[in-house]
């Protein structure tokens, strides 16, 4: 496993509105804005078999948009779709965990956090809120290409 060391951001609650409906397909059940958007939806069905509108996505706040909800076999399951970095869905996001793990954390009362991710590829994620406003987030790996630099 790798462990990486991310920042937090504080989370603010913002209003759920008709454009997060549309964009998502479906009604979350609370929203939340820091750096990225996290909305969460009534059960890790929605989450799993969600089909976005990207483009209407882009015009959501946040860097990247996360869709999330409780796990049966984690504490939270979620999405990140990213439109606005032109990736339309991260399969396994460390940065978005600096979301999310923090707001079930909250919601949870905990400081460690097991999150899977349900994208296509899928992965689990192990967090653990520090002091500090810090996150350790780790995970498997996934080698995506190996490169030769020359000076």
């Amino acid at each position: 496993m790798l462990e990486l060391d991310f920042p937090t951001y504080q989370l603010e609650q913002i209003p759920i509105t008709d454009d997060m409906t549309s964009a998502f397909g479906a009604k979350p059940i609370n929203a939340v804005l820091g750096l990225d958007l996290v909305c969460e939806f009534a059960s890790e069905d929605v989450v799993r078999e969600m089909h976005p509108d990207q483009t209407l996505l882009a015009k959501l706040p946040g860097r990247i948009q996360n869709a999330t909800a409780a796990g049966a076999e984690a504490d939270c399951v979620s999405r990140s779709f990213c439109p606005k970095l032109s990736i339309a869905e991260d399969p396994v996001c460390g940065s978005a965990h600096c979301h999310i793990a923090v707001y079930w954390a909250k919601k949870l009362n905990k400081t460690d956090i097991t999150a899977f991710q349900a994208s296509k590829r899928s992965g689990y994620l192990y967090c653990k809120i520090k002091e500090n406003s810090r996150i350790a987030i780790r995970g498997n790996a996934t080698l995506i290409s190996i490169a030769e630099l020359q000076v």
